[in-house]
């Protein structure tokens, strides 16, 4: 028989993040709204632990981020870092690290406020899809803490030095429309539409062909960081022009029909 948990430890459970599976597509919730959805060292514990159960079933094409209440995520919980044994920030961005590098394509769909190293979690997507509630602000240098480097890199690869700059010395509150300038946003949606146009770019790219949807989304990411590998990307293109998919593609192309693709 397993020890009883204590009400702390309960409470802990029912607010870490949550994933869920339904055949391709996968979600992790964030649900502490009362807490802006900040991240304490337990739940990047949960989140390592979901990433690694998406990536370990082959199945799941894609991965989304959503957050309850009126906030998307307000990043690592830094009142944690009061505590002696609390880890550093350094392992919020190791986990970060995680989910852009996560098998799935990613999409987060950015409801309110994201924050800190909710703005790092956002960029680290591979489709930011937001609504006219969204801001953002990185706090960083306001608060005395230093970046850690995965973070910074994705400002500057996803942003640009300028913008990266300007967010992360100034610490400039900006609201949806001008994420959507910058790039910070993929889209940008009505209210209403927002989780419908998610839905919608999930089931667009789970219907497209595994080898090349997931090769390719790697590579890209490998690629702006500077670390091409061309003996891989030969192979990944010769396993694609070896597999079943390519002759359905072709065929259903001819036939002017959606493709069902297998994987394989």
């Amino acid at each position: 028989m397993q020890d009883p948990i204590s009400d702390e430890q309960a409470a802990c459970e029912a607010t870490a993040p949550e994933l869920t599976i339904e055949g391709p597509i996968a979600t992790i919730r964030f649900r502490k709204p009362r807490f802006s959805n900040r991240l304490s060292p337990d739940d990047l514990a949960t989140l390592r632990d979901h990433i690694a159960t998406v990536n370990a079933q082959s199945d799941v094409l894609v991965l989304r981020f959503r957050g309850e209440g009126k906030y998307f995520c307000s990043g690592y919980d830094i009142s944690s870092l009061a505590a002696e044994d609390a880890p550093s920030s350094i392992v919020f961005g190791h986990t970060i690290d995680l989910i852009e590098s996560a098998r799935p394509v990613t999409i987060a769909a950015i409801h309110g406020g994201a924050y800190g190293g909710g703005t790092d979690l956002s960029l680290a997507c591979d489709f930011r899809i937001g609504s006219p509630e969204a801001n953002m602000f990185m706090p960083a240098a306001k608060l005395g803490l230093s970046f850690y480097p995965g973070g910074m890199s994705r400002y500057i690869t996803r942003l640009g030095l300028n913008e990266a700059k300007r967010l992360f010395l100034l610490a400039e509150k900006i609201e949806s429309e001008e994420m959507l300038r910058i790039g910070f946003l993929t889209e940008l949606v009505p209210s209403d539409r927002l989780y419908a146009r998610v839905d919608e770019l999930s089931a667009t790219l789970a219907g497209m062909a595994p080898i090349a949807l997931l090769g390719i989304k790697k590579q890209l990411n490998l690629i702006v960081r500077g670390q091409i590998d061309i003996e891989e990307i030969e192979r990944e293109v010769l396993r694609s022009e070896a597999s079943r998919d390519i002759a359905e593609g072709a065929l259903a192309w001819k036939e002017k029909r959606a493709p069902v693709f297998t994987g394989d």
